[in-house]
């Protein structure tokens, strides 16, 4: 099923935690902010507004890197449920894709439940300071491949952020699968 986060809520500053990446070691998410930045996106591996836009996801995170943007990935999908995002398909899927960031696996969904992250792809763009300047979509893109020049919103926003420390005012939500929460008791 389809959801949309809620637009960015400016100043919010990010959270870290410590979390199994898919290279068998323990990662921190503020850690992987660069001098100007840091983008988190919760995402999945069988999610199809994932898949279709996973190629564009790891060539803007490459390509933020120059402008001082650190980049990571975050699956909090319940495993049980779903086994297509388990920890070995993640690696899987991380190298299938030629990962150039941390992919970090939220067994217990905390982290998600912390960020109120509520879709795949689901994209939080913070300053340096680690304040949230942006939580809008990659591109105009849903589930499609897209065109090749169509306008990079997440790249165009992170680089405004790498430069000035504030994010657009103007922003359009991502749309994703909803997050598979696990069942509580």
């Amino acid at each position: 099923m389809a959801a949309t986060p809620p637009l960015c809520d400016f100043g919010w500053n990010a959270v870290d935690a410590s979390l199994i990446g898919v290279d068998g070691q323990r990662h921190s998410i503020l850690a992987q902010a660069g001098r100007r930045g840091l983008v988190v996106v919760f995402i999945c591996n069988h999610c199809p507004y994932v898949k279709a836009v996973i190629g564009r996801i790891v060539r803007d995170a490459r390509d933020l890197k120059e402008y001082g943007v650190g980049f990571v990935a975050i699956n909090s999908n319940d495993a049980v449920t779903y086994p297509a995002d388990s920890y070995e398909n993640m690696q899987r899927f991380a190298s299938e894709h030629d990962f150039p960031f941390h992919y970090l696996h939220d067994a217990d969904q905390t982290v998600a439940r912390t960020y109120n992250a509520v879709c795949t792809p689901d994209f939080f763009g913070f300053n340096g300071a680690s304040e949230l300047q942006y939580r809008g979509r990659l591109d105009a893109s849903r589930k499609e491949e897209g065109a090749a020049d169509m306008r990079r919103d997440l790249f165009e926003a992170m680089k405004q952020v790498a430069n000035s420390g504030q994010g657009p005012r103007e922003q359009i939500a991502s749309i994703g699968c909803s997050i598979k929460w696990r069942e509580t008791a």
